[in-house]
């Protein structure tokens, strides 16, 4: 499903969707229409807008809250045209699965969108680095993020990405088992609780990167 007021971007997403073996089951352009949707055709994946008719605030954000309490299996991905952290946290506190906020300059990475759609509908969370950069480097954060050495640095803005471990092993070219220790000493650092849900430790240290900002 996707929703988005410009109809020049719902059908040019439809189009390349479709073009990589998606089925676009339907399309909206407000809020409303969006919740119609959703419950009459029941989508794995719902691409929204956060900034739409009547007002373009927060109409996706608040179609996305009322999708997820009534239509919990339908994963969420949420475009915005800027780095909102407010926005984006609300939507991964409410409820981080299935769940992921990207810029909508991303939609232009077919490559990109792919993987963010494929990675909510398998349950994961996925946060645009943009915005993990924005957290991460916020100077109010240094208090604690100063003890996180280079190399830890580097793989907390990849974990707050939404990357699993092997994910982030992959792109750093270390072995899984060195980021597993990477990544204990991090939420050591940080205070953070080790927890064996993935989705929950993004939260976690998304949580913290927002409240040293």
């Amino acid at each position: 499903m996707i929703a988005d007021d410009s109809a020049v971007v719902r059908e040019g997403l439809r189009h390349a969707l479709q073009a990589h073996g998606h089925e676009v089951v339907g399309t909206a352009a407000d809020g409303e229409e969006l919740l119609d949707c959703v419950q009459r055709e029941e989508p794995q994946v719902a691409l929204v807008d956060i900034r739409m008719p009547p007002t373009h605030t927060s109409e996706g954000l608040d179609a996305a809250s009322a999708i997820r309490e009534r239509s919990p299996d339908v994963a969420l991905l949420v475009l915005s045209q800027y780095v909102d952290a407010d926005y984006a946290l609300t939507l991964l506190r409410e409820s981080p699965a299935r769940s992921g906020y990207l810029l909508k300059d991303r939609i232009t990475d077919l490559t990109a969108l792919l993987e963010a759609i494929e990675r909510v509908a398998r349950g994961e969370t996925v946060v645009d680095p943009e915005l993990v950069d924005l957290l991460l480097h916020r100077p109010a954060s240094e208090s604690r993020l100063a003890h996180l050495s280079d190399r830890e640095r580097t793989v907390l803005a990849l974990l707050a990405e939404g990357l699993s471990d092997r994910a982030i092993a992959a792109r750093l070219w270390l072995t899984q088992k060195t980021v597993e220790t990477h990544v204990r000493h991090i939420l050591a650092k940080l205070s953070l609780p080790p927890d064996a849900d993935h989705n929950r430790r993004v939260l976690a240290v998304l949580t913290f990167l927002r409240s040293q900002g």
